[in-house]
């Protein structure tokens, strides 16, 4: 696929825009390159081949799902200005 400086002065019309000749001519010839791109790396014979959730074999060290922390929800609450049911209530902003 090949792009004009026609179109790409019509892509950037229809995206609100303004841009002139010659970064419509520079725009088309980068974007024409990225699609050249992608025309070879489509063209790559991938049978066979699974695909990966990350360029590198690595796992992630996890750490033990365990609590470390105490409760401290009824102290922050004490100080709060207003609190109902374990919320805190703040003044209304939106109407």
């Amino acid at each position: 696929m090949q792009l004009t400086s026609e179109q790409v002065q019509r892509i950037a019309r229809l995206a609100r825009l303004e841009i002139s000749e010659t970064e419509a001519a520079a725009s088309s010839a980068q974007l024409n390159g990225i699609f050249d791109l992608i025309a070879r790396m489509q063209a790559i014979d991938t049978t066979g081949i699974e695909p990966m959730a990350h360029a590198q074999d690595v796992s992630q060290r996890l750490r033990a799902d365990v609590v470390s922390e105490a409760d401290r929800r009824a102290a922050y609450q004490a100080v709060a200005p207003e609190t109902e049911a374990g919320l805190y209530l703040v003044p209304k902003v939106i109407e």
